[in-house]
């Protein structure tokens, strides 16, 4: 299934259809006025961009990429400034192909993630507040697909609104901090063991209100660190800091890495691979993740 754009159907105007900007509504210009920006059109072929759309009975910004007078990168530009989503198209190479809800945010592979943001808003709306929320990523086994799924719901959760915060807590085999192509020299490990000074948490460049906090030096204790009062008092700390924290984390067979992360998150989405995650393993890490009192709020089979 793929997502179509979200206009409506035109008339004679790029200021019209699909393009109206009505008082309160979402758009703060039309789609002709950003394609006129972006491609630097004339008026003569905006004229033919509207007699061309009127013809074919298209909107506007299909009527242009049909002309040759935009590229449909330029038209999911267009769009993301509509409807204010941070867009880094894949071409200009801003961000990994694996963060498809920052390079294609209209794509169906997009939307499951936005409706799993909205899932996790939802329990999490359902708790007493205690500031932010924070949600643990977790999968039975290396290769699952967790850190691609924490990453793009971190990007989905940046992008509804509320300062977003990605943890790598994945301290066996850390990746987030090559995902976002960040710094990783400093980072959780350095927070958990004290050294102060160091940018623990840094910006996404392009992706307003995201911010990542990657392992840093992979230590060669982590479950001994994840065990001390430090952890539990940084998660309080930045759950009054942040929105929404995202939490990846070691898969169950690494350790029970996991299992305490979780606890301190106080909620988990389990993540298994398509063909591949066995109906008991799932059970297990769900299980697990029971006797740790931690609330699971979505079960995700991923098929990438």
């Amino acid at each position: 299934m793929r997502i179509s754009q979200h206009s409506h159907p035109s008339s004679s105007s790029p200021n019209r259809g699909e393009d109206a900007t009505q008082p309160g509504s979402v758009h703060d210009r039309s789609m002709g006025d950003l394609l006129r920006s972006v491609r630097n059109l004339s008026d003569v072929q905006v004229s033919r961009i509207v007699l061309y759309q009127r013809e074919h009975e298209l909107r506007f910004g299909e009527a242009a990429v049909a002309l040759k007078l935009a590229s449909e990168d330029d038209v999911l530009w267009a769009l993301s400034q509509q409807f204010h989503y941070p867009y880094a198209p894949q071409d200009r190479g801003k961000h990994s192909p694996e963060l498809v809800v920052a390079s294609d945010p209209f794509s169906a592979q997009a939307e499951v993630f936005r409706d799993l943001c909205s899932q996790v808003a939802m329990s999490a709306e359902a708790e007493p507040q205690r500031g932010g929320h924070a949600v643990g990523v977790v999968s039975p086994d290396v290769g699952d697909g967790k850190t691609f799924l924490a990453a793009n719901l971190a990007v989905a959760f940046s992008q509804v609104g509320g300062r977003t915060l990605l943890v790598d807590a994945d301290m066996r085999t850390p990746r987030q901090h090559s995902v976002f192509g960040i710094d990783g020299s400093a980072g959780l490990s350095s927070a958990l063991a004290g050294r102060t000074g160091t940018n623990a948490i840094q910006a996404v460049p392009d992706l307003p209100s995201l911010f990542v906090m990657p392992v840093g030096t992979v230590p060669p204790n982590p479950m001994e660190l994840l065990q001390r009062p430090a952890f539990a008092l940084l998660m309080q700390e930045l759950l009054t800091k942040f929105d929404h924290v995202v939490v990846d984390t070691p898969a169950f067979t690494r350790g029970a890495d996991a299992r305490v992360i979780a606890a301190r998150c106080g909620s988990a989405i389990a993540v298994g691979r398509k063909g591949r995650s066995r109906i008991a393993a799932m059970n297990g890490v769900i299980g697990a993740l029971g006797t740790c009192r931690t609330k699971v709020v979505g079960v995700v089979m991923n098929e990438r």
